[in-house]
């Protein structure tokens, strides 16, 4: 693999180069930015005004640092992301495919690409009160993310974009198996959704990666889908919020 050329995709999908500033998190003040901090970047605290990732450099550098592992160690299937706002983490997954000049593996795309979903409090009663459906911020379309992979000169027929809920798309979806799942669904009902389709179709000695870990929701569908699924796989910590581990090659 080219490591500058990755290098250089995570620093242009964070925005480091140029500092872009960041959009106030607020879904009254949409448009509103506040100067570029280079920390908040790293760790991905901000919402870019312009970058195509808020996952920051370090779980940028964590999609980079696993996807090129899975390609090392042959691990079967394609790539997956669930939740991809602007499209840089998967931009940067067909970056690493590319650079190894892969040409029989795939990026798939998920996304409403209309923003969260209100919760549905009644069915997934840890997602009472989530108001991130309001922040239109969080709403990019797909011809967007499509034009986003373009400028890169990565939108090709190994990217394919999957539009809907999750629990809608994923469960009928034809693909699998997956070397590599990204979860980024915020809510408790997006993440269990994704495992429950998703991680049966995880191949032995994949990697699942868990973007938003900080929020509670998200937390604890994961702990509550690992403990019924008796996974007892070591949790990996990238930042204060993302997190990964590696699925056995003999379940237990």
């Amino acid at each position: 693999m080219n490591r500058l050329y990755t290098d250089l995709l995570i620093k242009i999908i964070a925005n480091t180069i140029y500092g872009s500033g960041s959009q106030v998190i607020d879904p009254a003040k949409v448009g509103e930015t506040t100067p570029f901090n280079r920390e908040d970047r790293l760790l991905g605290r901000d919402w870019p005004a312009i970058a195509h990732s808020m996952a920051g450099v370090r779980r940028l550098t964590n999609v980079r640092d696993l996807v090129q592992q899975a390609i090392d160690e042959n691990v079967p299937g394609d790539f997956i992301e669930t939740g991809v706002w602007r499209g840089g983490c998967c931009i940067l997954m067909r970056g690493v495919l590319a650079a190894n000049a892969i040409t029989d593996r795939k990026v798939y795309v998920a996304d409403s690409f209309d923003g969260l979903p209100p919760p549905d409090a009644e069915n997934f009663p840890a997602d009472q009160g989530d108001r991130l459906y309001e922040y239109r911020q969080l709403a990019i379309d797909q011809a967007q993310v499509q034009s986003n992979f373009a400028a890169y000169d990565l939108l090709d027929d190994q990217v394919v974009f999957v539009k809907g809920l999750f629990g809608d798309t994923l469960p009928d979806l034809k693909a699998g198996p997956f070397a590599l799942i990204r979860l980024d669904g915020d809510m408790y009902e997006s993440t269990m959704d994704s495992l429950e389709a998703l991680y049966p179709r995880l191949s032995p000695g994949g990697f699942a990666i868990i973007d938003d870990l900080a929020h509670l929701p998200c937390r604890k569908a994961v702990e509550d889908y690992r403990t019924r699924n008796h996974i007892t796989a070591p949790m990996h910590e990238i930042d204060w919020t993302g997190g990964w581990w590696q699925k056995p090659i003999v379940d237990n």
